[in-house]
């Protein structure tokens, strides 16, 4: 599975930002989905995830309320909607998937950055 994030960009604090990341195979129901982010000098973090089983969204405390998780199965895309964005949001957002019976995240893209003034 390749995947190909797009959407990054520089804006202001308060702003929104769309990510995508589109996936070049059919994903839905075998693979768990997740955007994380790596900022400067931090640990990559995960921001948001769904579950392949039940297709349940989960997030991060800094994400929930502000971002969100979705699937667009027919376009094989994965979309992060990021509102009220804040200076410590900048960083490099990462998407990844991982077959729903591994335990880790095998398959990920290049990366979008994100930052916000």
């Amino acid at each position: 599975v390749q995947l190909v994030e797009s959407g990054g960009g520089s804006v202001q604090a308060g702003e929104s930002l769309r990510l995508s990341c589109a996936a070049s195979k059919y994903i839905h129901n075998t693979h768990t989905v997740t955007w994380s982010r790596q900022g400067p000098g931090t640990e990559r973090e995960g921001v948001a995830a769904i579950y392949s089983g039940d297709g349940s969204a989960i997030y991060s405390d800094s994400a929930k309320g502000r971002f969100t998780i979705s699937q667009d199965n027919a376009k094989n895309t994965l979309t992060l909607h990021m509102n009220s964005l804040k200076p410590e949001d900048t960083a490099m957002y990462f998407c990844a998937a991982r077959p729903c019976d591994m335990p880790s995240y095998i398959y990920w893209g290049q990366g979008t950055q994100v930052t916000v003034s």
